[in-house]
């Protein structure tokens, strides 16, 4: 099972060009072009992660998409990132779990992805003993060449 991210900018060609990047690299990218349209697409899908710009219809959006995807049942690791950052501790008070600052090498973007998608990952297994979500599940048989149907919750 592919990991699914979220990508919401309100700059079309950053959106257009992070997902093609992330879909290279072996992610199931869905995007969002405002805060509204991703809060819709939150409630709507599960996310392994949720990828906000900080600055799109308003200077606060982001912060709008993060608090949704913290509301969310089935808890994305959520990343903020920005042309713009945020001084200090702002942004972890938001709710993110790391600062992303664009420009950035499409390399480097790629691994921050994925280191945080493994904290995030190891928090919730230490929150939760005993239980592991299905795409964890999932992504480790995969690794060891077994593959699951996949279930969205709604």
């Amino acid at each position: 099972m592919k990991r699914r991210i979220l990508l919401v900018d309100d700059e079309l060609a950053i959106l257009l060009t992070l997902k093609a990047v992330l879909e290279l690299h072996g992610f199931d990218v869905e995007t969002a072009a405002s805060a509204r349209e991703a809060k819709s697409k939150i409630r709507a899908h599960p996310y392994h992660m949720v990828i906000t710009d900080m600055r799109m219809e308003n200077e606060r959006a982001g912060i709008e998409v993060v608090r949704a995807a913290r509301e969310a049942e089935y808890d994305p690791a959520v990343a903020m990132l920005t042309a713009f950052p945020l001084p200090g501790e702002e942004w972890e008070n938001a709710g993110a779990d790391q600062m992303l600052v664009k420009p950035m090498n499409t390399n480097d973007l790629v691994l921050q992805i994925e280191a945080l998608l493994v904290t995030h990952e190891d928090k919730k297994q230490k929150a939760k003993p005993g239980v592991q979500p299905d795409y964890a599940a999932a992504a480790s048989r995969k690794s060891n060449g077994v593959r699951r149907k996949a279930t969205a919750s709604s």
